[in-house]
């Protein structure tokens, strides 16, 4: 599925964000930047050793910040760490949109032009999926509206059928049945 916001295309695909041969992929990351299981372990098994020891030399970031590192082994040549919130730990609406405009500046200001993101904080976090997507969409479709981005193509790749669906769901209600 995908839908155009300005100059930039949306686009939502099901499959491993591991594959894809972006600028950048974005880690769920947590704020030890320690490469343990779901997206952050996929990330390990296929980018190597060099994103772990990247993420150990930058020490950690707090939730709704972002840093990057290379893409070691991966198809995408960076990767994109930001904490997004844990739920139940308070504001954390305002921390996930945080955490998605850390990811989408730090990609500008790397002057890259393609950058794919998971359903942060969906998994362990505990974010529900449909207040996620709605988060996630609006501040992303908000952020491209501005005009001042150099991206021209951000991915959500959601990793399971039942996240894709919501989050088609959703971007379709964002952007209307045709397109933006």
């Amino acid at each position: 599925m995908r839908r155009f916001i300005g100059k930039v295309i949306i686009e939502l695909v099901h499959g491993d964000i591991t594959d894809l041969a972006t600028d950048a992929i974005v880690n769920a990351a947590n704020e030890e930047l320690q490469l343990g299981g779901g997206v952050a372990g996929a990330i390990r098994r296929r980018g190597g050793p060099a994103i772990q020891r990247e993420c150990d030399d930058i020490g950690g970031t707090p939730v709704g910040t972002a840093v990057i590192t290379t893409g070691g082994n991966l198809k995408a040549q960076f990767v994109i760490h930001c904490v997004g919130p844990r739920w139940g730990e308070g504001q954390e609406d305002e921390k996930l949109a945080n955490t998605i405009l850390s990811a989408l500046k730090l990609a500008d200001s790397r002057q890259l032009r393609s950058i794919a993101f998971p359903a942060i904080s969906t998994g362990i976090f505990g974010f529900p999926k449909d207040r996620a997507a709605q988060i996630i969409l609006s501040t992303t479709i908000n952020y491209l509206k501005q005009d001042t981005s150099r991206l021209r193509r951000v991915i959500f790749c959601l990793f399971d059928p039942t996240t894709f669906d919501i989050f088609k769901e959703e971007l379709e209600n964002l952007t209307g049945s045709n397109n933006a």
